[in-house]
């Protein structure tokens, strides 16, 4: 089962990580939402969905989907974030534009938008030879984001719990 949800999670990593190096439209928005507008980010989760959730909660309110064409469950209105789960529980999110932290960084922001509003940032070398984004990993507590990015840009942001974060970045994978 370990095995099992250790492919799971490396392909899906593997996926995002190829996936998050494209432009992505400036008019997209997810469904029920006006274009330009943007969801926020907490270090619990989203709107309607928190770190710890399990599969069949988030199925049960309409929220988790398994019936469209993706590399894994997609959560319903939220085209930009992709959920990964372990033992049946949330543990992070990868986040695209128009998804921002409630101190305003998103995909597309400055890295010297990161430092400024993350003091307490710690930098994450990708591997040497790789074709990974570096990190920037601005934990609090147990939960943390991970801003990737490529020297100016934050390209990807996760966020969970921080040992998850911190896991997913040295084994490098992505969501799908």
């Amino acid at each position: 089962m370990k095995l099992r949800q250790f492919v799971f999670i490396a392909t899906l990593l593997t996926a995002a990580s190829i996936a998050g190096s494209g432009v992505r439209p400036q008019w997209s928005a997810s469904p029920g939402q006006a274009a330009g507008s943007v969801e926020i980010v907490g270090l619990n989760g989203l709107r309607n969905v928190e770190f710890g959730d399990t599969q069949d909660e988030l199925t049960r309110r309409g929220i988790l989907r398994t019936d469209v064409d993706a590399c894994g469950p997609t959560l319903a209105g939220h085209d930009t974030v992709s959920p990964i789960f372990v033992d049946d529980r949330l543990v992070l999110l990868w986040l695209g534009d128009p998804i921002h932290t409630p101190e305003g960084v998103t995909a597309g922001s400055p890295v010297a938008e990161v430092w400024s509003r993350y003091p307490s940032v710690r930098e994450l070398d990708a591997p040497q030879g790789t074709h990974r984004f570096d990190g920037l990993l601005a934990r609090h507590g147990d939960r943390a984001y991970l801003f990737l990015h490529d020297g100016r840009t934050v390209r990807k942001i996760i966020a969970g719990y921080a040992d998850w974060v911190q896991r997913l970045f040295a084994e490098g994978h992505g969501p799908c």
